[in-house]
């Protein structure tokens, strides 16, 4: 049913229960597990670039090394439980490249974990998942965590 299973990850705690999720769905369907981190171009362009600050310590190195370290510890999950994974890292608005990769690597199911939070805080910044889950041309699983504030 399965060959191809998306796990996008932020590296936060309301992508926890959507590993495993992910992982068990993989290894169910003997599928591929790919693991996405987006470095979210938002940020790296809202960084003010100050001068007292060593380049090597600047939004876009952090965040790729948030995003390595994430899809790292999900892909040694992975192996642990007999699933094959790819790891690949995008630039760009996260949504989008989400939805980009689905597209290109053939995904059959994306697996994305949802931090439960107010509905003051929900429409205040928005959703990757809502978004992905809206317009991706492929099955959407959401894993729910509740998370404070």
């Amino acid at each position: 049913m399965y060959d191809n299973v998306l796990l996008p990850t932020d590296g936060s705690v309301g992508v926890d229960r959507a590993i495993d999720h992910a992982i068990d769905a993989a290894g169910r369907y003997d599928a591929t597990l790919h693991v996405l981190y987006v470095v979210d171009s938002g940020v790296v362009n809202a960084y003010s670039g100050d001068e007292f600050v060593d380049g090597a310590e600047g939004a876009e190195e952090t965040l790729e090394e948030t995003g390595r370290e994430a899809i790292e510890a999900v892909a040694a999950l992975a192996n642990d439980a007999g699933v094959e994974a790819v790891t690949a890292m995008r630039y760009g608005a996260p949504h989008e490249e989400i939805l980009r990769y689905v597209d290109e690597e053939d995904v059959d199911l994306t697996v994305m974990g949802s931090k439960t939070r107010s509905g003051d805080y929900r429409r205040m910044l928005g959703s990757v998942t809502e978004r992905v889950s809206r317009q991706s041309t492929a099955p959407v699983s959401i894993v729910k965590t509740t998370v404070d504030a």
